[in-house]
């Protein structure tokens, strides 16, 4: 089965940014959350607070790759921040711009056509609710987290494309 075929199979619903993307600066920065807490993705999988815990601490923003669609020949930039929140796996990363590919990429985003967030992930700990079928995932390996177009889990998205600046104290802590 092509991959339009098996999107021709799933439900699609749209979720759109309550506000447009307007802030964005030339230097190729964004954040947003790759990853909400306790909300089920289009696969059935739940990511619970604290899953990433490990994985943040081994591999720090530097050992998780940013990937365009999760193509491991598509790198355009690399994360700067990530951390969990009570919301879910909020990120802070920057495009780089002499990519061609990443300035195509920051091109979409400044236009609101690529605002979507996707994990890669290994998964070291879940269990299956038999009732409703959902896997809650307790602890995964985080490898990268991909823009892409159509997220797995539709509320993953870009918040905000602009200027770099110093780390949130939430970042700190």
């Amino acid at each position: 089965m092509t991959f339009a075929q098996r999107g021709a199979l799933i439900a699609r619903e749209a979720k759109f940014l309550a506000r447009p993307l307007t802030r964005i600066e030339p230097d190729g920065a964004f954040e947003g959350y790759a990853s909400l807490f306790r909300i089920a993705d289009l696969g059935k999988d739940v990511v619970e607070p604290g899953a990433f815990r490990d994985s943040l601490a081994r591999r720090g923003p530097g050992g998780v790759k940013l990937l365009w669609q999760h193509d491991p020949t598509e790198p355009i930039g690399r994360w700067i921040e990530l951390h969990e929140d009570s919301r879910g796996l909020q990120v802070r990363g920057r495009l780089s711009l002499a990519v061609a590919r990443a300035r195509e990429i920051h091109a979409l985003m400044r236009d609101g056509a690529i605002d979507g967030l996707s994990i890669g992930f290994r998964s070291e700990r879940a269990r299956t609710d038999p009732r409703t079928g959902l896997r809650r995932l307790e602890k995964v390996d985080l490898w990268e987290i991909s823009l892409v177009t159509f997220p797995m889990q539709p509320q993953a998205r870009v918040a905000v494309v602009k200027t770099a600046r110093p780390l949130s104290p939430a970042f700190l802590s």
